[in-house]
């Protein structure tokens, strides 16, 4: 059994509980009502009760013991540093297109983790592959109804998927989607697709069993994204990959649409959707918004994009000006994905008299990508494309490039450093509300 650390405190909620208390950031909580919690997930179901016995560790390393009644449900009003008091599950497999193993060495040890922790899935998310479970975190999955999870499948043929996951283990994910359906609980499912290994038959074939789960009031497949798989060029040699051309993009693209023609007319949903990486690398048009039913795989990359121009748009009808005081230019950096997609955001920006917006698209030359993602750029690529230019007011930096709650790119460039080295401020954007309003403020 792993070690369970006390949870330690990060942030007291204003006007919570825990405020009213006197809980301060730095304690940590060692029991609730005799018990340790593991996670955030037993954390929020031990303080679901009415009355709560705590046992608390102040900074200094002082044991107090409160009692605190309050109504069922009511939250406490505490953040923690992280979401696991024990110790992250790690993953066993060898996958070769693990984005983990295709990154170069020496960098922060955070980016090495190689997570596979079916609680990170249920809170955040997270894709998990179901390989690396002993019976009693089943027994948990089951005992606590954590669902929906979100598993990477790849393929559904055994062979085909102890191939890719370099994992004996891997070969099972069929009976173990249908230890999810007995119990009525659900998965998101996720297909990586390699050319040559997981395409063509193979994924018709993964895709037509995934969809054999999806029946009932509570179906045990709810969603898949097929995503094309992504190299760089630190991956190791002989790796069998290859990257996904512009017509491997077409036909997958054709292929997917074929199946999910059929998905709709059978299970009255699309089910499976393309990412939208596949539309960019084969150079066609993005799928309609309605296509994207209510964008169950939106963190996959599955409708981001049409989201986003839908969202600008409503947006920029409440907040964008006519005009602005005085000038102001700025660059926006984005990756050279979606340069083309966001030609309608870049020609309503600039449509305010005294706003000039530049985009500068570009690939990542850090991880050796032709076509590349916003959120792959890194502190590299912007200093060697963006150096001794003219940026204007500044640089828009899309927050999706940093490393959650850090203002740190994957390369582990600081956005400060960054910013020195430019000689220019730099505004991190979150969303499209945060970009219009730091062009006109």
């Amino acid at each position: 059994m792993t070690t369970i650390r006390p949870a330690r405190i990060t942030k007291v909620l204003p006007n919570s509980i825990a405020a009213e208390i006197g809980f301060e950031v730095g304690d940590a909580i060692v029991s609730i009502n005799g018990t340790h919690p593991r996670d955030l997930i037993d954390y929020r179901f031990l303080c679901a009760d009415e009355v709560l016995e705590l046992e608390v560790l102040d900074a200094t390393g002082k044991t107090h013991y409160l009692e605190i009644e309050k109504d069922y449900d009511e939250d406490l009003g505490l953040e923690f540093e992280t979401a696991l008091f024990d110790s992250l599950i790690q993953c066993n497999n060898r996958c070769p297109f693990c984005f983990i193993d295709q990154q170069p060495p020496g960098k922060r040890s955070s980016l090495y983790l190689k997570d596979d922790d079916y609680r990170l899935s249920f809170l955040y998310g997270s894709y998990l592959t179901l390989t690396n479970l002993p019976e009693r975190e089943w027994q948990r999955i089951d005992r606590m109804r954590l669902s929906p999870l979100y598993v990477s499948v790849h393929a559904t043929e055994p062979e085909v998927r102890m191939r890719l996951l370099k994992n004996p283990r891997a070969g099972q994910i069929l009976q173990q989607i249908k230890w999810f359906q007995q119990r009525r609980l659900q998965i998101h499912a996720q297909v990586v697709v390699c050319p040559g290994i997981n395409d063509g038959v193979h994924l018709e074939q993964t895709l037509r069993d995934l969809a054999s789960f999806h029946t009932g009031k509570v179906p045990a497949v709810a969603s898949v994204a097929v995503v094309p798989v992504g190299l760089t060029k630190f991956r190791p040699q002989q790796d069998e990959l290859v990257p996904v051309s512009r017509e491997k993009a077409q036909e997958v693209i054709k292929q997917v649409r074929s199946l999910q023609q059929q998905f709709r007319q059978k299970l009255d949903s699309t089910f499976a959707w393309l990412a939208d990486e596949w539309f960019l690398i084969a150079g066609e048009e993005l799928p309609s918004e309605s296509e994207y039913e209510d964008y169950p795989q939106i963190d996959n990359g599955v409708g981001s994009i049409r989201l986003f121009l839908k969202n600008f748009a409503q947006a920029a009808d409440n907040l964008l000006p006519p005009k602005v005081k005085g000038r102001r230019k700025f660059t926006w950096v984005v990756g050279n994905a979606v340069e083309k997609a966001f030609q309608p955001i870049l020609k309503r920006l600039n449509s305010v008299e005294g706003l000039e917006v530049n985009m500068r698209a570009m690939n990542s030359d850090y991880w050796g990508q032709n076509i590349t993602v916003t959120g792959l750029l890194t502190g590299h690529d912007l200093l060697l494309n963006l150096q001794g230019q003219d940026l204007g007011n500044g640089i828009l930096l899309p927050s999706v490039m940093l490393k959650h709650g850090e203002l740190v790119f994957l390369d582990d460039m600081s956005v400060e450093e960054l910013a020195s080295k430019l000689d220019t401020k730099i505004f991190t954007v979150g969303g499209v509300e945060e970009l219009i309003k730091t062009c006109i403020k």
